[in-house]
């Protein structure tokens, strides 16, 4: 027998230090903020530039000091009126307008546009009439709404529902035309009737394109506003710039302008996810 003294011994393995094994997560972790930093960084340098010009030009004396202010003074005063409440009323009042023309416009222009597109005889009977409407701008029918409806919300929002929903509505029309015949011949070849067809193939189909024409309508919502609010308003943005140009101003005129364009920017994002949501089926194949 062998001495148990004279058995050879196991090696002990020896104690882990704490940190010696890299975290394998760490590296990918890194990697993802590096990436979503310069995603940011991509994405917002014009705009740092853009305000850096319209800082040192006017402190340069490239331009008029009293007709472009620095962006400084043009945040400051943009703050004196959201603290005074002046901001807030005006936003509201053209935010209520805007939307309500809006939503106006997708309820009706989208089943419009849905039957038009579907049905050759009533696209044939309208297309006279839309092509008419279509080419006629909606700020030339200003003084039209104003004489027929008055100069209360009704014309405005009036207007507002007649820029937004030839968008929406030509869109929709192109999205169910440009639908593939082979899904629709795939589809009838599966028993589907003509509502299930629609409802399955023709609609999801055409989503995207009827969220570019809404997103399209988005903008012209709060353009058109802007400027029908100049014209026998007591409140909102368009009223702000013009009265802020009366009185000479400037800076609040400039604070509204920013306010116009950072809404626009709000509303198209809200309606970029919405179209995000409603088309999960569709594939990104954008490079970079």
């Amino acid at each position: 027998m062998v001495d148990i003294a004279e058995r050879p011994t196991r090696l002990a393995a020896p104690p882990a230090v704490p940190g010696a094994a890299a975290d394998p997560a760490a590296p990918r972790l890194t990697a993802r903020l590096f990436a979503v930093g310069g995603r940011v960084l991509h994405r917002t340098v014009a705009i740092a530039a853009l305000a850096a010009i319209w800082e040192g030009a006017p402190r340069l004396g490239l331009v008029g000091r009293v007709f472009l202010p620095p962006l400084s003074e043009v945040l400051v005063a943009w703050w004196e009126l959201l603290r005074s409440g002046q901001l807030a009323e005006h936003v509201g009042a053209s935010l209520t307008r805007s939307l309500a023309g809006l939503g106006l416009a997708v309820l009706t222009a989208i089943p419009l546009g849905l039957l038009i597109g579907w049905y050759r005889p009533l696209a044939e009977l309208l297309s006279p009439l839309l092509e008419v409407f279509r080419n006629t701008a909606a700020l030339a029918l200003l003084p039209v709404f104003v004489l027929i409806l008055g100069l209360g919300e009704t014309s405005k929002i009036a207007l507002v529902l007649y820029a937004c929903s030839w968008p929406i509505l030509l869109n929709t029309i192109a999205g169910v035309k440009g639908v593939d015949p082979l899904l629709i011949r795939s589809a009838r070849s599966m028993g589907l009737n003509h509502l299930r067809l629609f409802q399955k193939v023709i609609l999801p189909a055409a989503v995207p394109t009827i969220f570019t024409g809404v997103r399209l309508a988005g903008a012209y919502s709060i353009l058109v506003l802007v400027a029908a609010e100049m014209v026998g308003a007591k409140a909102g943005l368009g009223y702000l710039i013009n009265y802020a140009q009366y009185n000479f101003a400037i800076p609040d005129m400039y604070s509204g302008i920013i306010t116009i364009s950072a809404i626009g920017l709000v509303v198209n994002q809200l309606l970029v996810a919405l179209e995000r949501r409603f088309s999960t089926w569709r594939v990104d194949v954008s490079a970079g």
